[in-house]
């Protein structure tokens, strides 16, 4: 176990069963609850482990404040649509694309990277969020290409469509079809490129860059060259930001540019990032799952509690579920109240 997760322990049992808990229910939920909901809410919680992660590696490893990650993320989105719906719904059109993504991804992030991360934080990250925002118009431009503002459905290769059936008969109780094919895909895929990261953040690499992000000029000192560091990283980041892209892509069989390149998506992994604690990737995996779970069913649950208080004066209105978005916000000032060092930092404070 040590050495699946890079010698990087918990280091508390809380965080130990948490962790646990959320990759047993990840790996099971096609088998535990009935419905799309679920199943969908689980995919996208593994889609956005792998997105949080990747942007952890930047701001909470290295210290760089990035507004361009969900360029990356949109840039694996349509490298699948694209190659899915133009060429077709095939194995090697999907490799095809995801390999053209992830080419594009390292050399706009190498670009990027060089030009921009020797000047200083505040400027770097104003680039950013001007290339990202080019980024977005112009895919909302490229309608012959990207499908412009509608976006691209698509079909999946067969053995990722509904209809395909791998057994005659139920497994537990579960037809294995095409679908329950496609989330394990997005499963076990996500849970590889986490434990990539994990590794990297581990490794002399990993040390380095956070060397850098304590002290840039101690570092440069010492003979690191921090401007190919950084740049390495923002590589390696925004090539697990494609991958994540892409596995959002395959899912949903649709990408646009408000699934993959919403400036709205950079708001919720900066949420994510600061609520599970920077500088931690198992606070990815806990600040995505609790984000996620949030959003798809803080609002069901306030339309029950206020269904449940009709007749009291105030409390019905007070959590009624068109307020779920001020709830959330809520939530989100409590938690970081609660945990300045986000949940991860908490929980290893007090190693319980």
């Amino acid at each position: 176990m040590s050495g699946l997760l890079s010698s990087d322990l918990p280091r508390s049992r809380a965080l130990s069963f948490i962790l646990l808990a959320i990759f047993v229910l990840l790996a099971a939920t096609p088998f535990l609850f009935s419905g799309s909901q679920p199943v969908g809410t689980a995919a996208k919680i593994c889609v956005f482990i792998v997105l949080v992660a990747s942007y952890d590696l930047l701001l909470g490893y290295s210290g760089i404040v990035s507004f361009a990650h969900t360029m990356f993320f949109g840039i694996g989105g349509y490298g699948i649509a694209i190659a899915l719906e133009r060429v077709g719904p095939t194995w090697s059109s999907a490799a095809i694309g995801l390999a053209a993504a992830l080419a594009l991804s390292a050399v706009l992030a190498i670009a990027i990277g060089l030009l921009s991360l020797r000047v200083r934080a505040i400027f770097f990250s104003m680039i950013t969020l001007a290339v990202a925002s080019a980024a977005a118009v112009l895919a909302s431009q490229l309608s012959d290409i990207t499908g412009g503002e509608d976006g691209l459905s698509f079909q999946l290769p067969p053995a990722l469509r509904p209809a395909f059936r791998l057994f005659s008969e139920q497994v537990l109780g579960i037809t294995v079809n095409g679908r329950l094919l496609a989330y394990y895909l997005v499963f076990f895929v996500s849970l590889v490129v986490f434990l990539l990261l994990l590794r990297i953040v581990n490794s002399p690499f990993g040390r380095v860059l956070q060397a850098i992000r304590e002290n840039e000029f101690r570092a440069e000192a010492l003979g690191y060259r921090v401007v190919a560091y950084r740049t390495a990283a923002s590589v390696i980041s925004a090539l697990a930001a494609t991958i994540a892209g892409a596995l959002m892509a395959l899912w949903l069989r649709y990408n646009g540019p408000d699934t993959t390149l919403s400036f709205s998506i950079m708001i919720d992994i900066l949420l994510m990032v600061v609520i599970g604690g920077m500088g931690t990737m198992y606070g990815a995996v806990i600040g995505a799952a609790v984000f996620v779970l949030a959003q798809s069913y803080l609002q069901v649950l306030m339309g029950a509690g206020s269904a449940a208080l009709a007749g009291i004066p105030l409390l019905p209105n007070l959590i009624h579920p068109d307020r779920w978005l001020l709830w959330l916000g809520a939530l989100f000032i409590i938690s970081v109240y609660a945990f300045p060092g986000g949940i991860v930092g908490r929980l290893r404070q007090g190693k319980a």
